[in-house]
Formats: structure tokens, sequence, C-alpha cells
């Protein structure tokens, strides 16, 4: 069965202890929307919130579990390593280096990175973090910051750039990335770690920051123990449920262990993990945000899907309120 390259990233689902700081961070420092605040669909005791674009277009999804009793991530190997965010040009690290101190959040410097400017950070948790610059990209196009936050519209954040794993055995991911999920290997730049091996760079569709995958192989690490400020899972971009269903199909074909199509309501998703125990989503660009709220009210209330309503009242007995604009 043929399937098409994927075209990119999609989202990025972390972890957060604290669902209200985690708002402030996001929207109030970040300058991100918070495009819908829903609950984990596997678990509708938890929060699961939506940090984006204006309307959150696919590529630009930063999304939380909040998971109260999470405990400290202990950084290591078999891990999404390193989330980075884009920007439109350096000028806009400049601003975002001074937002930071402002704020009181400790960063790295701007500094080179494979060709680009990045400005390395991480949020009160520990989530690990990173600016790129979009200067020079010529690939997957960005998305359209909200012209509402607190950052202003040429400095606010574009989407997410590329996505940094970190792995004992880098050749069983890079198999999967390129036999599997048709991504090519494009180049690859020093590790800083003395005697570790060169970070390999892999793009899929038009490439650029928005469709990068960095693969980082390191020997002297322990496996990441993750917790509050760590990665859960990283999602790629399939343009249409009927391609998703090709995908389904296809990973079913070469026997590739996956959960099959998922209804998210907001999106159509399959899951698999990669050989080092990565869990990797492909989702759907739509069908968005706008089926339960309208543009302008997005992320004002706790939005369900349907096939939850019935719950309502049981579900927000169980979570804590998180106030937000609206309510």
């Amino acid at each position: 069965m043929g399937v098409k390259p994927l075209l990119g990233q999609h989202h990025v689902s972390a972890i957060t202890a604290n669902a209200s700081e985690n708002y402030r961070f996001y929207t109030k420092v970040l300058g991100l929307r918070l495009v819908k605040k829903t609950v984990n669909q596997d678990d509708t005791s938890m929060y699961h919130l939506f940090y984006a674009d204006e309307r959150g277009n696919p590529g630009t999804d930063l999304t939380f579990f909040e998971i109260p009793h999470a405990g400290t991530t202990y950084k290591g190997n078999n891990s999404i390593s390193l989330t980075s965010l884009r920007v439109r040009n350096d000028k806009a690290l400049t601003y975002w280096k001074e937002r930071l101190e402002q704020f009181e959040v400790e960063h790295e410097g701007i500094k080179s990175k494979y060709g680009r400017n990045v400005l390395s950070f991480q949020d009160f948790e520990g989530q690990r973090l990173e600016f790129v610059s979009d200067k020079n990209n010529d690939g997957v196009s960005g998305g359209k910051p909200w012209d509402q936050s607190p950052v202003p519209v040429e400095f606010g954040i574009i989407g997410l750039g590329p996505i940094h794993l970190t792995v004992p055995k880098s050749e069983l991911t890079a198999k999967i990335l390129t036999d599997v999920m048709k991504y090519r290997e494009k180049d690859s730049y020093p590790s800083v770690v003395e005697g570790q091996p060169s970070i390999r760079v892999f793009e899929t569709g038009e490439g650029g920051t928005g469709a990068e995958v960095h693969l980082e192989e390191r020997t002297d690490l322990p496996r990441e123990r993750p917790g509050r400020g760590s990665v859960h899972h990283v999602a790629f971009r399939v343009e249409t449920e009927e391609e998703m269903r090709k995908w389904v199909t296809y990973l079913k074909e070469i026997r590739v262990p996956n959960s099959g199509f998922v209804e998210r309501y907001y999106f159509r998703s399959l899951y698999f993990r990669e050989p080092n125990g990565i869990l990797f989503e492909l989702a759907t660009d739509g069908p968005g945000f706008e089926g339960d709220e309208p543009f302008e009210q997005l992320g004002e209330r706790l939005a369900l899907p349907p096939y939850f309503e019935d719950q309502r009242a049981e579900i927000e007995a169980k979570i804590k309120p998180l106030q937000t604009k609206g309510e």
C-alpha cells in the first residue's frame, strides 16, 4: 500500500504537574494561545491543554497532560529530549532573550546550531525548550501568531521546530524513520559531548525547521525516567483521514505494532513505538479546534468531544477548576 510522505511536525505532548502555572507560563510568558482546554481522552480525570498559534494550525501545537502527582524527570536516553519553537528571524531571538530575562527565566544565550541561531531555556518544571530562528528556512511554512497575545505578532512563536530524540542505538530509530516513515537522511552535525557520534538530521515533506527530526546517539546515559517536564510523545502530520487509514493498513501490512485508527475528534490518530521505546503518533491536519468552539472563544471553557458530553458533570467534578478567560 502506497502512503504519502508525512508533512512534518503535528504536535508535541508533554507532562505538567500544575495546570494553572503551566497556563500562566505558556500564555503569559511565551505568548501562545490556549486553543483547547479539554481532558485526556484516555483518562478524563486529567486536563489536556493545547497551546498553539491563533487557531491551532497543524505543526504549532504544544500540549500538556496535567498529572498533579508527577515526580521529577531524571533526564536521559530513550527520550524526546528537546522541543524547539520556531520564530521568524534572528531579531525575534533577541526579543526573546530580553523577555526571558524580564521574567527571570534562565537561558543559555543565543548560539548557532546546524546553521541556525537558537536560544535554549527551560520552563518552571525543567521542560527542555529552544527557540530556533526561521531566518534561513525554505521548507514547510509556519503558523500565524495570535494578535491578542502579550507577545507582538512579529516576534511570536510560529510553530514547532526540529524534534530532538536521544537514543542508545540510533540505527534502530533511523531505520524506522527512513524505511517505515519515509524520511530522508539529510545531514549531520557534531555532538557537543566529546566522544559521542554526530547528530543525524532527517527530514520529510517540504523539509525545513518544521519537518526535521534530529537523532542523537548517547552511549553514556541511563534511560530517562519521565515525570513533570518530560515529553510524552511526538505527533507527525498526515493530510487527511483517508490517508491516515492508508497508514493504518500499511503499518499492519509491514507488521509494525500500532494502536490502529483512533478518533480524537479534533484530529484522527494512530500510535506506535519505535525500537528505542519512544512513542510516535500520526495525526491528521483536521478537522481542527473550531468544531465545538468559535474562533473568538477557543480555549475559554472546558471542551469535551461529543462522545464525552453526557459525562460532563462527572468529569468536571473530578478536575480542579482552571481559570481561563470566559469562565
